[in-house]
C-alpha cells in the first residue's frame, strides 16, 4: 500500500506559484486594458456555444444536439434570427462588470423572448454568465430580486421542455446550475473582499511602522540634543571664564595663567571625551573602522564631585551634600540627577559672575529624590525677560520622565535657586 507524505505534496509547490504568478499578471494586464478580457470572454462565448447553432442552422452539420424528443420540441429557427438572439444573448457580455445588472436584465429579456419562440440556443449559457457577473459586481441588495427573476425564467424554460424531459427534473437540473454560479460569484466577491481588507492592513501596519520609526528618530535627536546641550554648555561656560582667568592672570601670576590653561585643557578633552561618547551611538553599527568610538559609561552621582571640582577651578565656590541612600539609585535616574546638577550650575556660572557661593544638595527620602542648587548671586532670569532658556526647558523634560518637577526663580535675600523633584515609586506600583 502506497501513503503520500508531506514530500511527496510538495512537489505541487511549483505548480501553484507558476499559476500564482499568472493569475498576478492577468490581473495586471486587466488593469491596464480592462476591456480585453471582456472581449476575450465574448469571443470563448460563441466560439464554444454560438458557433455550433450556426451551423445547424446553416445545415452543415445535423444531429447532436440533445435527445431526440427534446430536438422535436424545440424549433430551428432561420440564420438571421439565430445571429440576433446570439447578439443579443453574448454582446452584452462585454459590460457584465460595468453594469452587471442591466448586463442581466438585458440577456434575460433575450432569453424569455427565445424560449417565447420555442427555441434553444447554447448562448443561454451567457444568462449563468450574467448572474455570476452580478454576484461578483453588483450591489448586494439586487441580489434577491435577480434570483426571483431567474428563478421565474428557468420555470419557464422547465414548462416549455415539459413533454420531453420531466419539469422537476428540468427545474433540478437548471436551478442548480443557476445556484453554482450565484455561489461562485459569491465566494470570489467574499475572497476579494478579505484580500482587499488583508491589503489595507498590511499598508496600515507599513504607515504604523513608518511613524513609530520616525517618532523613535525624533526623540533619540530629542535626547541626544539634550546631552550636546548639556555636555557643550557645561564645558565651554567653563573654558570661557578660565580663558578669561587666565588672560588676567598672565600678567600678574603667570603661574596662574598657566594653571589655567591646563584647566582648560583638561575640560576640552573631557568635554571631547563625552561628545565622543554620545556621537557613537549615531554611528552605524557596520563601520569598517577597525576603532570605533571610546565608550565609557554615562556619568552619575560619583561624578558630581568632578564636576563640582571643575566649577570651582572656574572661580565659584561648591559646597555638595547628599542625604539618604542614593547609592542605591539606579543608573538612569543618577543620569537625570547629574544632567540637572550640570545645567544648574552652568547657568550659575553663566548668570552670577565670581566670588559666588554655591549649595548643592541632593537629597532622597521614601520615594522622592530632591535636588536643591542655590546660589549667592544675583537674581537675574537666565535669559530675556518672560522667556525660558533651552536648559530649563531641558532639565523639565528630564524630571518630567520620572514624573518629577522643576521650579527655578529667585530667592529672598538675593541669589538664584533651582529645585527638582523626582518620583522613585517603580513602575506598575508595585508595593
Amino acid at each position: 500500500m502506497t501513503s503520500v507524505t508531506f514530500d511527496d505534496a510538495g512537489g505541487l509547490g511549483p505548480l501553484v506559484a507558476r499559476l500564482a504568478r499568472a493569475g498576478q499578471r492577468l490581473r495586471q494586464a486587466d488593469r491596464a486594458r480592462p476591456w480585453a478580457l471582456d472581449t476575450a470572454v465574448v469571443v470563448l462565448v460563441f466560439a464554444l456555444f454560438c458557433v455550433p447553432d450556426l451551423l445547424r442552422a446553416t445545415g452543415a452539420v445535423t444531429g447532436g444536439d440533445g435527445p431526440h424528443r427534446l430536438r422535436l420540441a424545440l424549433t430551428d429557427l432561420p440564420l438571421p434570427a439565430t445571429l440576433a438572439l446570439q447578439a443579443g444573448l453574448v454582446l452584452p457580455l462585454l459590460w457584465r462588470r460595468r453594469r452587471p445588472l442591466a448586463t442581466f436584465g438585458v440577456i434575460t429579456a433575450v432569453f424569455l423572448l427565445q424560449w417565447s419562440l420555442d427555441a434553444g440556443l447554447r448562448a443561454d449559457i451567457a444568462l449563468f454568465i450574467a448572474l455570476y457577473s452580478l454576484a461578483l459586481h453588483g450591489r448586494l441588495r439586487q441580489l434577491p430580486w435577480a434570483c426571483a427573476v431567474m428563478a421565474g425564467a428557468m420555470t419557464v424554460v422547465a414548462l416549455r421542455v415539459a413533454h420531453a424531459v420531466s419539469v422537476w427534473d428540468a427545474l433540478f437540473f437548471l436551478l442548480s446550475t443557476a445556484t453554482a454560479a450565484l455561489a461562485l460569484g459569491l465566494t470570489v466577491r467574499i475572497r476579494r473582499a478579505q484580500l482587499a481588507v488583508l491589503r489595507e492592513r498590511a499598508a496600515r501596519l507599513e504607515i504604523e511602522r513608518d511613524q513609530r520609526g520616525r517618532l523613535a528618530v525624533a526623540t533619540e535627536r530629542a535626547r541626544v540634543a539634550r546631552e550636546m546641550h548639556d555636555i557643550v554648555g557645561h564645558n565651554l561656560s567653563v573654558i570661557i571664564t578660565l580663558a578669561d582667568a587666565g588672560r588676567y592672570a598672565t600678567d600678574l601670576a603667570p603661574d596662574r595663567g598657566k594653571e589655567a590653561l591646563r584647566l582648560i585643557g583638561d575640560t576640552g578633552r573631557q568635554a571631547l571625551g563625552e561628545l565622543r561618547r554620545v556621537l557613537g551611538v549615531l554611528r552605524e553599527t557596520s563601520d569598517t573602522s577597525p576603532a570605533g568610538p571610546a565608550l565609557s559609561p554615562q556619568p552619575g552621582l560619583a561624578d558630581i564631585d568632578a564636576l563640582c571640582a571643575g566649577v570651582r577651578a572656574a572661580g565659584l565656590e561648591v559646597v555638595y551634600r547628599t542625604a539618604g541612600d542614593v547609592d542605591a539609585l539606579d543608573s538612569g535616574v543618577q543620569l537625570t540627577v547629574y544632567r540637572i546638577a550640570q545645567e544648574a550650575l552652568t547657568n550659575t556660572l553663566k548668570h552670577a559672575g565670581p566670588d559666588t557661593r554655591v549649595h548643592l544638595a541632593v537629597l532622597v527620602q521614601d520615594a522622592s529624590l530632591t535636588i536643591r542648587v542655590r546660589d549667592s548671586g544675583p537674581a537675574l532670569l537666565p535669559g530675556p525677560p518672560g522667556e525660558e532658556g533651552h536648559g530649563l526647558v531641558g532639565l523639565r523634560e528630564r524630571a518630567a520622565l520620572y514624573g518629577g518637577t522643576v521650579s527655578a526663580g529667585p530667592v529672598p535675600g538675593g541669589g538664584w535657586s533651582v529645585q527638582a523633584t523626582l518620583d522613585l515609586t517603580p513602575q506598575g506600583g508595585a508595593r
